[in-house]
């Protein structure tokens, strides 16, 4: 098969691969779409791959083309979107149905040969069915989608509530989304970025801030009647937003930090105290599993792609061959050039 190959740091090749043979409790599909994430970004332009060469990709969909003998969930020939954790399902934490936290877990596309091919094989549990009407450009939005929705899930979000979701990109953007389906009161989004912040009106932010403004902040007090936010949902997870959400959390206010920091935060007394003096409750989110895996995020993403509520289209940069898997890298080493996710179709 064709597959676009990690060689090594910076040697990305698209070429030929053996096609994956597989087991009894094993399905083969044939790649429809996938998409690059932020995580594969170090391990394509830095030295983070676990070994060489590697078929990375784990956000995909596709059609199933061949089932194990023991296979009894799918059938040839149906849609499906791949779970791409594959944890033991033996320790104490998957027992508990911790799947995330499984410390001796695989994974399609960074542990084990992915998607970025013409064909994925992954375990027949992690498959996924895609509903009717909802496309394979959607189905390779899933796993971003379950991310930011398992992230408001593990803080206990509440309909009714103020909401502001502090940094916009395709996490941000897919959290807005849920906490407007899920009952928030108002939502305020938080970003940088004035087009993002356009794009997250549209998706139904009730206002949107730039944190380039020295204002913003004053805006925030007269928003919440200088109470803070009840729910604080952080995606961009650099130093200034998770520093700035633990300041605009309100009194008893719950922050949930789904963005994953790749350098030191460094808080002060003062910057930690408003965990002290404010009560809160802060949560960190990983993954997006839970029990029956792989878990309800995934069943609750396709139903409200299907009903229109949630929507992708928006945040996707391009769709190109994977054949042109060069020409993308290429362009996300240039700093603001990639406006969203970059898929391939198969």
């Amino acid at each position: 098969m064709k597959a676009a190959v990690l060689y090594a740091s910076q040697d990305l090749r698209y070429t030929d691969f053996e096609t994956p043979g597989i087991n009894d409790h094993e399905i083969l599909v044939r790649m429809k779409a996938t998409g690059i994430c932020g995580s594969d970004l170090p391990r394509v332009f830095g030295n983070k791959a676990h070994f060489y060469p590697i078929v990375l990709g784990h956000e995909f969909s596709g059609e199933v083309v061949e089932v194990g003998q023991a296979v009894t969930n799918v059938k040839v020939g149906e849609r499906i979107v791949g779970a791409p954790l594959v944890p033991c399902m033996k320790c104490s934490d998957c027992q508990q149905g911790w799947y995330s936290q499984c410390k001796d877990y695989s994974f399609i596309g960074s542990r084990v040969p992915g998607s970025w091919a013409e064909f994925v094989k992954m375990p027949a549990i992690n498959a996924v069915k895609l509903p009717e009407g909802v496309t394979f450009e959607q189905g390779a939005l899933f796993e971003p989608a379950t991310v930011s929705l398992h992230g408001l899930l593990v803080m206990g979000f509440r309909g009714g509530t103020d909401v502001v979701i502090v940094g916009c990109g395709t996490i941000g953007m897919l959290a807005l989304q849920f906490a407007k389906i899920l009952g928030a009161k108002r939502i305020l989004a938080l970003d940088i970025d004035s087009q993002k912040l356009d794009l997250a009106k549209k998706y139904g932010a009730n206002e949107c801030l730039n944190t380039g403004d020295g204002n913003f902040k004053q805006r925030i007090r007269e928003i919440t009647a200088g109470r803070g936010f009840e729910m604080v949902i952080e995606s961009a997870g650099v130093e200034f937003t998770e520093k700035l959400s633990l300041e605009i959390a309100g009194n008893k206010g719950y922050v949930m930090f789904i963005g994953t920091p790749s350098r030191p935060i460094t808080l002060t007394p003062g910057e930690f105290e408003n965990i002290n003096r404010k009560e809160l409750t802060v949560r960190g989110s990983w993954m997006s599993y839970s029990a029956p895996f792989p878990g309800k995020e995934w069943e609750m993403t396709g139903y409200y792609f299907q009903q229109g509520l949630l929507r992708a289209d928006e945040l996707i940069d391009r769709i190109i061959p994977l054949s042109e898997v060069n020409e993308a890298f290429t362009d996300l080493a240039v700093p603001g050039k990639v406006k969203g996710k970059i898929l391939f179709k198969g």
